[in-house]
């Protein structure tokens, strides 16, 4: 995989830690090894594997992303479901490309301004082909930034409204 022109967030190590121990909604996680591959982890941006031991907790990105630059998302600040290793674990592999984009599944692509306010948002529709969806997922976010007003992109799943990834301005 190349280098991609806008860089896949996962959540940040000490984002983390926190969320092990105390999720955004209050709620103390419960650790579990997962039976199935396929959970989208958000803390290495890939899959998870049959055995590893995962926890579902909820996250808050955008009012995490307004604490860090001050803004004040108001409204728009949502809690919802992702999952996470139980424990540390290695992070993103630096060139494993966009993540969850390898499904042929639909994504949002959901675009804040500095102020953490929605300024619109883009269904892609992945192809099943592995490349054309790296292709795909950078098309949108080209054409996300194009905009001036905004200053980070949300990746989420359609199916489901779960947050993938974000993408800041770069």
């Amino acid at each position: 995989m190349t280098l991609l022109t806008h860089q896949p967030l996962a959540i940040a190590p000490h984002v983390l830690d926190e969320l092990r121990e105390r999720d955004d909604a209050g709620a103390v996680p419960r650790a579990y090894a997962y039976d199935m591959d396929g959970a989208p982890l958000r803390c290495c941006l890939r899959r998870s594997r049959a055995g590893e031991r995962i926890s579902l907790v909820s996250y808050a990105p955008l009012r995490r992303w307004a604490a860090e630059v001050g803004a004040d998302p108001g409204a728009y600040d949502e809690v919802g479901p992702v999952f996470i290793h139980a424990g540390p674990c290695q992070g993103p592999h630096p060139a494993s490309g966009y993540p969850f984009a390898e499904t042929g599944a639909s994504r949002v692509l959901r675009r804040y301004n500095g102020e953490g306010r929605i300024t619109g948002g883009t269904v892609v529709r992945l192809p099943v082909d592995p490349v054309e969806a790296q292709v795909a997922v950078e098309q949108a976010l080209r054409t996300a930034f194009t905009d001036p007003q905004v200053a980070l992109v949300h990746v989420r799943a359609v199916e489901y409204g779960c947050f993938h990834y974000e993408v800041r301005r770069p």
